[in-house]
Order: structure tokens, then sequence, then C-alpha cells
């Protein structure tokens, strides 16, 4: 199964199957061979993702059923392309009333035949924080009544949450609707096998694992076999009618074992056979999966690799440059007044995340231990507390999500994240409790002493812990808190590094290459915080500290009056940090062709701005909070931002940036696309990025897409730069497709004055070359041009000496632009 090239579509009731029908057309001109679709099980009614699944046996009927798949996959088959899908193992939604699982749990309890699908706690009664005040209050208040009018009696909470009552709970209803009193409410609450309870003690009491801190969604045990086959058996199906070519795995560091799940679903899929007219190979399967510093993807998982974040990350450290590094920290620092290492603002993130939204799955993990140190006589005088901190400096220091051990063994690859673990913690450690985090460490290794049964629960608790909170304590927070340079804090990235070179570049391929070719590569997701093009332009100014500088003070001079202005004189009405991001969001985001004196424009520009800055104030928690929104500071924030965009002289400064590193962007812009269909793996163009990506954070990300005007372009002599490109690559692709999944790849010898700003390599399969050479980090020089690559005499005799004996010179390659491709048959 050769899978070319991919295009990611996200699906919600306003883009439906028969929507991505209509454009099977237009994606097979563009040369796209395969559709990749965000979730297409029933999710929660309205639902806009799709990762909030209900009900994982049935196809979304608001997407058009079965019946509109399969007319899809029709139209794809028509024209020799493939469906890929994203499938959710981790979780449930369980909000709404619309899971039947869920449903039948808070009905029968431990009872149900669901109840060993969810991850519950069943040593109290499962947790429902939907309540808007505490209990009592909220009985006082009547936000809890029965309603007995229909065949079922149900408890309905705020008029919008309809729970099921436990069968023997009738008589008591009957009872205290004749009576009409809190007592005999609180008597039917009793005998339910829930409680409810303050949404506000979820992060502390919530007694089943959740996805991240959110709480409509319920972690799934997808480790047990009826479970995996009950939340499974619709792919196996789809796969073995030959529907689907694949699987994109979400979340696979959420599960109790992501090895043996990905092993499973491998098996699973090898041992269905297929109809004679679907393609034939193995399933695709990738997993998401953020890969940290010096972290690779185990070999033995039996899957084709990731859905792209790790070269996400390597396209981007390619395009900054490392002299801006330290201006651009000092810069910060300045405005926001905090640290300009990211390895304090990384700490101090995690330790309070830890603390505020993991307090009740901390404790369980806590308990967990507790247990398993009282089944061996050597462990047996730890006491909670020495466990607790431990556990805590462990997760303080943690460098990677998680590790794969099970308990009773673990994976060689373990055993390095333990030993930088065990040197990290030391610093936070008191003499004498060493040895805790010691034996801690040899749980997660598979070696240390206690009952079998109670290590693999202990070692999972500490995983299924570790992952959440590297995610929302490092990207859901601390990326919103640091922004020495907004393109350096996006899914994936390590903010210690700020650049790399041609030859870090180059091992990343070959590694690819050897050990997972078809791994999917992506400069744009759902998930990103900043568009592929917004982060190429924004690293522009890595190049450019002194210019920007510049910019940012002549700006600033006009924000902070403003904010000033606001409050009175009496200080700023906007932190200077908000101030900080704010004006690289308005530069790297600004839209393409929006001109200074359009005032429509700008004000549609200034309410995407307002919006991606009440998102990133809550997740920072800093002065404002999802769970307590400071609205007055947030709608000062957005005043402040209507009156900037109201100053004709600051729109005028932005705009002016904007146009003097025209050229340096879209040389960004064109390199990272190049990389992304040339190097070893699968490209995947994410929806609407094949013209520019000056997007932000989700909801701005997933906005309605003009395939119209795509499609016009597509037919156009003079095709956009970005465009003409892909759609030459993928014409290559489409023609010579084993050059591009099996060829090698062969770094090229650059020597020269400007060696250090050009990249190249051949991808190589018996007769076919292609040879590739592409200018980076030239920002300094194309500053104030229109230009997107240095004059020819800047580059002096720098040449090119590719591996199969052919050369060219700087001056030669670049003629034509930053890119230079040329395909040997």
């Amino acid at each position: 199964m050769n899978i070319r090239a991919t295009y990611r579509l996200q699906f919600n009731g306003e883009f439906r199957f028969a929507d991505a029908e209509a454009l099977v057309p237009y994606l097979d001109r563009l040369g796209i061979s395969h559709v990749y679709a965000s979730p297409i099980t029933q999710a929660r009614s309205g639902s806009t993702h799709g990762y909030d699944v209900v009900d994982p046996t049935i196809i979304n009927p608001e997407l058009g059923a079965e019946e509109g798949l399969r007319s899809l996959v029709a139209a794809l088959r028509s024209r020799g392309m493939g469906l890929i899908i994203d499938i959710v193992p981790n979780h449930m939604g369980v909000a709404g009333g619309e899971n039947a699982w869920w449903n039948d749990v808070l009905k029968h309890g431990q009872g149900s035949r669901y109840a060993h699908f969810f991850d519950i706690d069943w040593r109290d009664k499962l947790l429902l924080p939907i309540l808007a005040d505490p209990l009592d209050e909220a009985l006082e208040s009547g936000a809890i009544c029965l309603d007995v009018a229909g065949d079922q009696p149900a408890l309905v909470v705020h008029g919008e949450h309809r729970l099921p009552l436990a069968p023997p709970s009738s008589r008591a209803v009957a009872e205290a609707v004749q009576a009409g009193d809190i007592a005999a409410l609180k008597q039917v609450l009793a005998q339910q096998h829930y409680r409810l309870g303050w949404w506000r003690s979820a992060d502390d009491a919530l007694n089943w694992r959740r996805f991240f801190t959110v709480n409509e969604l319920a972690g799934i045990r997808v480790e047990e076999p009826d479970v995996f086959e009950a939340t499974h058996a619709l792919y196996f199906r789809l796969w073995e009618q030959g529907l689907i070519d694949g699987v994109r795995v979400d979340h696979v560091d959420g599960l109790t074992d992501p090895a043996g799940y990905c092993r499973t679903l491998r098996r699973r899929f090898d041992q269905l056979s297929r109809p004679a007219q679907a393609p034939c190979g193995p399933a695709y399967i990738i997993v998401e999966k953020i890969l940290g510093a010096g972290e690779g993807l185990p070999l033995d998982w039996g899957i084709d690799g990731t859905s792209g974040y790790d070269f996400m990350e390597e396209a981007a450290l390619i395009m900054h440059d490392p002299a801006g590094d330290a201006p651009l920290a000092a810069m910060w620092s300045a405005f926001s007044g905090r640290d300009p290492d990211f390895e304090d603002e990384e700490l101090r993130a995690r330790q309070e995340l830890l603390s505020w939204a993991f307090e009740g799955q901390l404790q369980r993990c806590v308990d967990a231990f507790v247990a398993l140190a009282r089944s061996a006589p050597e462990t047996q005088g730890l006491t909670a507390g020495m466990l607790r901190r431990a556990i805590c400096r462990l997760i303080w220091v943690f460098p990677v999500y998680r590790t794969y051990g099970i308990g009773q063994d673990a994976p060689v690859t373990d055993a390095a994240v333990r030993n930088r673990v065990a040197k990290a913690q030391q610093r936070f450690t008191p003499p004498g409790e060493g040895s805790v985090a010691d034996v801690v460490l040899d749980w997660l290794g598979g070696t240390g002493p206690g009952e079998p049964a109670l290590a693999a629960d202990a070692v999972r608790q500490f995983q299924q812990l570790s992952a959440p909170v590297a995610a929302k304590a490092v990207e859901d927070t601390a990326f919103y808190r640091y922004g020495k340079l907004l393109s350096r804090t996006d899914v994936g990235s390590d903010v210690t590094q700020f650049a790399s070179d041609a030859q870090a570049f180059h091992q990343s391929c070959l590694y690819r290459a050897e050990h997972f070719p078809q791994s999917m590569l992506a400069t744009a997701t759902h998930d990103h915080k900043r568009g592929e093009d917004a982060r190429a332009r924004l690293a522009v100014l890595s190049a450019i500290p002194d210019q920007w500088q510049r910019s940012v003070g002549e700006l600033d001079r006009i924000g902070s009056a403003i904010a000033r202005r606001m409050n009175k004189g009496l200080k700023d009405a906007v932190h200077g940090a908000d101030r900080y991001m704010l004006y690289q969001m308005v530069f790297g985001a600004w839209p393409d062709g929006l001109a200074a004196d359009d005032r429509t424009g700008l004000a549609h520009f200034a309410q995407r701005l307002s919006q991606w800055q009440q998102k990133a104030l809550r997740e920072a928690k800093l002065r404002s909070s999802w769970k307590r929104p400071d609205i007055a500071y947030e709608d000062a924030c957005d005043s402040w931002i209507g009156q900037l965009f109201a100053d004709a002289e600051a729109v005028a400064i932005i705009h002016a940036l904007v146009d003097r590193t025209a050229g340096a962007a879209l040389a960004n812009m064109l390199l990272q696309t190049a990389l992304r269909y040339t190097v070893p793996g699968v490209p995947d163009l994410y929806q609407g990025t094949e013209l520019a990506d000056f997007s932000m954070v989700d909801p701005d990300n997933r906005r309605t897409v003009d395939f119209t005007r795509r499609s016009a372009l597509l037919e156009a002599d003079d095709a956009d730069p970005k465009l003409a490109l892909i759609v030459r690559l993928l014409k290559w692709r489409r023609d010579h497709p084993a050059l591009f999944s099996a060829g090698s790849y062969l770094p090229a010898t650059v020597t020269g004055p400007k060696a250090a700003n050009m990249l190249a390599f051949s991808r190589a399969l018996q007769n076919v070359r292609l040879d590739c050479v592409m200018a980076f980090r030239c920002g300094a020089q194309l500053f104030g041009s229109a230009r997107t690559v240095p004059e020819a005499q800047w580059w002096e005799d720098t040449k090119v000496q590719f591996a199969r004996g052919s050369r060219i010179s700087a001056r030669e390659a670049f003629v034509g632009g930053p890119v230079y491709l040329r395909l040997w048959t």
C-alpha cells in the first residue's frame, strides 16, 4: 500500500462526508493519495472536533452516518485514493447523557457490564462534579430535582444534566416527589451509585481517570481484551471491508501499556483479510506521540511512526537563527519581568499543575505505591509522606511524557530516562530521602520489591499521571507564560533548544529513513498554537533581533501609553508580558494581503486576536484562568487591542515590519514546504494550508476553508508560490512513488563561506534521483527586500557536491528562489 501524501480534514456538522466527497476531484488534482480524517465515530451532539466520542461502534450520524462514509470512500477509490481515520482509544465523552455505556454505569454501579470499561476507583461512589455550587447550596436553590414524567425517572441537575437512577431507588423517588422536601431528595441521592459534587472539587476528589483536566472525558481501560474489542470492532470491520487503509491513534501515551496496545492493534489488523479490490499490504498505523529531547520512538511497537510533531520541530529548528537567542531572551525578560530561561518556567508550571489540577490523581498514585511498599519487608517502612514527596519530585523533572515499563519489566530505553530523572531530582531532595526516589525508580524499571500485581498498578498510576502533567504544565501552561519567541513554543517543541544546523537535520532524516520511512510529516495540525507560516514568519525575527527591538519599542511606546490611559496613569492596565506576546501574534498572524487602511479587515483581525488573547491568558493561569476568569482584566486586554488597532501609527509599524520581512518569511515558508515533501516520510497537508497559513490556536485554526478559491488557483497559470511548489512535488511523488517511499536519503557536502546557510541532499533509487538545495537563515540579508534569496554575489564561491557525483554552486542553485530541485530520470 503506497500512502504518498495525506490531506487532513476536520469533520463536524458543518463539514460532512458529502462535503469531503465534493472535494475528491480537487484533492486528486492536487496529488493527494489519502484523506486523513478526524474521528468519525459518534461524538457528542454538536461536537466540532470528534474527540468526545460517545459511541465508538457507529459512524457519526451528524457526519452522514455509514452511508455517507461509504459514498466518500467509493469516490476516493474511483480515483485510486484512500482513507485514514483518527481513532480515540484513551477516553470517551461522558457529558450530556449521550453515552449509553456511561449511563449504564451510573444506573448500575459496579454491577454494570460496563463498569470495568472505565478507569474508576470504586473504593467510593463515582463522583460527578457537575454542580455549580456545593451540594447543600445546590439543594437549597432547587438546582437538583426529580423528573418522573417519562418512562424512566431521572435526576435533573441545573436543568441540563439528566442522570439515570438506580433501580432499587424507585420507591424512594415516589416518596420524595410526594414529600417534596430536601430530606427526601437526599435519601434518593444516598441510594445512587454516584455522588454529586461541586465542579471545583474535581481536581482534588475525582475518583476516575479523565483526559488531562477535562471532566467531560473519561478514561477507558482499553488494556482489557473485551474493552479493546468492543471499542475497536468498527475499525476492524471498516478495514476488513476495504473502507479504510489505516489509523492514527490519538494520545497513545494516555494508555496503560502503549507498546502492548500497538502490538495488539497491529496483530488484529494483520489477522483480517481484505476484498480483492482493496489496496494490498498491512494497515498503516501511526500514533500521536510527543517525543521529548533525545527521546526516540520505540522500534518494537509494530507501527509506522508518529503523526508528525517530531518533524514539525525539526523543520522549525532549522529555520531559527541561533544569533537571536540571547537578545530575544533579554527582550522577553525586560517586558515580562520573568526568567529568561525556560527550564525554571517549566519547573514552576509542573509544580503548580501537579498541586492544583492533579491532586486527586496524585493521591491515588501515592496510595498505589503505599500498598506496593507494604507488600515487601524491605519497603514497609516507607510512609505515604515519603512516597508522595518522592513522586512529586520525580514528576517535576520528568524529561519525557512517560516510561513504558509495566511493573515486572521495562524496555531498555527506559533506563536512560530513569537515569536522567535520578540526577535531576537530587537538587530538590534533602539528605535521607534520596533512597525513596531510588526505589520508586526501581519500581518503574520493573526491578523493585513487592507484589507484581501491585507493582503493575502503581507503575500504571505513575505513568498515567506523568503524561498529563507534562502536557498540561508544559504545552498548556508554560508555553503560554514564556514569550521569548512564540515560534519556539508549539506542540512538540523543545524550548531549551533554539536552533539546530544542517548536520542535526540530516541525522534525523537518516534515522527516520532507516527505522520509520512511512512516519507522517506534519507542519500544521488541528492542535498547533500557531499556523505553519505564522511560525515561519516569526522565525525571521531570530535573524533580525535588532530590527525587531526597534519596531516593538516603537509599538510599545503607543501600546503602553494606551494601557496607562486606560488605568488613569496609575500603572499599565495590560501587563508587559501580555503586550509583548500580543505584538508577536499581531506580526506572526497578520493576514496575507491585509492593508494598513482596511478598517473592516483590521477589525476582524483584532477580534480574532482578542479570542486568542483570552485563551492565552486562561491557559497561562497567571492573570486569569478557565476555572476563575478575571473578566475585568480580560476586558481590559480586549479594549486595549481595539484601541491599538484603532491607532494608525501602531498599525503602520506592524504593517511595515510585515512588509520588510515578506521575502524572508516566504523563503522560510517555501523551505518548510519543500522539506515536508522531499525528506523520508509521508507528508501531511492540514486542511487549507496549501495556501499561506497564518492561523492561531484552535478554534482559529479550524475555521471554514475556502476550497473554491484554492481550486481556482490550482487551475490558474500563475498559481500561488506555495501551492505551485506543493503541486510540483506531489506530481513527482505520484510519478515516482518508490523514490520517496524507499529511496535513499543522501546528505550532500556543502563547502564555502556560506555553507552554514545551505541544506542539500538527494533522494535516490536506482536510476532516479532528486537533488535538493535549500537556503536557510538568510533573514538578515533579506530584510527590507522582496527577494526570497540573497543576491548571487553574497554566496561567493559556496558549492554543493552531491553524493552521486553532480555539483552545483549556490549562485546557480538559487537563481529561481530559495529552493532548488532537480529530478533526474
